[in-house]
């Protein structure tokens, strides 16, 4: 499941984002953010990680710097 889900992170940054411009405000992308974070953390912590980055992705958040911890 893990190989799976970096399989649709991959298609989606070579496919997709590149049509959206650099639009995250966060470095890294959320993208490139969910794949360091599943790599280095596995599956579960992983998607957690991920869900909570993706919860602060709103107009009223400065982003910035987030490296995965």
């Amino acid at each position: 499941m893990l190989k799976g889900i970096l399989y649709i992170i991959g298609i989606y940054q070579r496919y997709l984002s590149p049509l959206k411009g650099p639009t995250c405000r966060f470095y890294p992308s959320c993208s490139r953010y969910a794949h360091e974070s599943l790599t280095r953390h596995g599956l579960v912590k992983g998607l957690w990680l991920t869900t909570i980055r993706i919860l602060k992705c709103h107009p009223f958040h400065p982003g910035g710097v987030d490296p995965v911890k």
